[in-house]
C-alpha cells in the first residue's frame, strides 16, 4: 500500500508528461506506471471509436496498450509535440494497423473496421468509457504498476527480445533480420506475445 501511495504522490508532485518520460529514462519505474495509468483511458476511448466485425474489442485494447508502450519508449521531449498527441497517434496507428492486417489476412469484409457508433443502438452503454468506482480506479493503478514487469516476466528469452524490438517500432520482418530468424518464426513469436499480453491485461 505504501508503494501505491508513493506512486500517487509522485503523480501529484509532477504533472508534466515530458518530466515523467525523462524520469522513466533515468530508471524511475513509477514514472512509467503513472503514464500508463494516465493514458489508459485514451486507449479505451480510441477502442470505442473502432470495432472489428467478427473480432474482439479486447484485441483492440491489447493493440492500443502496445501502442502506448511504444509511445513511452520512443517519445522524444526535445523533438516531438506533446506526449498526449504523440501517444494518441501511436495508439491509433497501432489499432488501425491491426485492423488492416486482419482485413488483409481474411480477404473479406468480415473483419473490416466500422464506427462503433453504428452499433451503439444495439450495443447500448458498453463496458468501456463508463465512470469508474474508486475501487476500479485503485485496481487500474495497481495493474499499471505491475503491467510491464508482468508482461516481460511471462515471456521467453526470444519473446522478450522480439517484444522490445517491437516496442521500438520494428515490424516482424525487421525483427527477423536483426535476430537472424525466419520471418515466420518472429510472426509466431508475436502471436504468442499478444496472447500473453492479453492474459496480463
Amino acid at each position: 500500500m505504501s508503494d501505491q501511495t508513493g506512486t500517487r504522490e509522485w503523480g501529484e508532485r509532477d504533472k508534466a508528461d515530458d518530466t515523467l518520460i525523462r524520469a522513466y529514462r533515468d530508471g524511475d519505474a513509477d514514472a512509467a506506471e503513472i503514464l500508463m495509468n494516465r493514458y489508459k483511458q485514451l486507449v479505451r476511448s480510441t477502442a470505442r471509436e473502432l470495432y472489428l466485425v467478427g473480432g474482439d474489442r479486447e484485441d483492440l485494447l491489447q493493440e492500443g496498450m502496445l501502442g502506448l508502450f511504444k509511445a513511452i519508449r520512443l517519445y522524444d521531449p526535445e523533438r516531438e509535440a506533446s506526449f498526449s498527441t504523440f501517444a494518441a497517434m501511436l495508439v491509433s496507428r497501432q489499432m488501425y494497423t491491426a485492423i488492416e492486417a486482419s482485413r488483409r489476412k481474411k480477404h473479406h469484409a468480415l473483419n473490416s473496421s466500422i464506427s462503433l457508433s453504428e452499433l451503439e443502438e444495439d450495443q447500448g452503454d458498453g463496458a468501456l468509457g463508463t465512470a469508474e468506482s474508486p475501487e476500479n480506479i485503485y485496481l487500474e493503478e495497481e495493474n499499471a504498476r505491475t503491467l510491464q514487469k508482468r508482461i516481460e516476466d511471462s515471456l521467453s528469452p526470444l519473446e522478450r527480445k522480439v517484444f522490445r524490438l517491437y516496442l521500438e517500432g520494428q515490424d516482424y520482418r525487421q525483427i527477423a533480420s536483426v535476430l537472424g530468424k525466419k520471418p515466420k518464426s518472429i510472426d509466431n513469436a508475436l502471436q504468442r506475445i499478444r496472447i500473453k499480453v492479453r492474459s496480463v491485461l
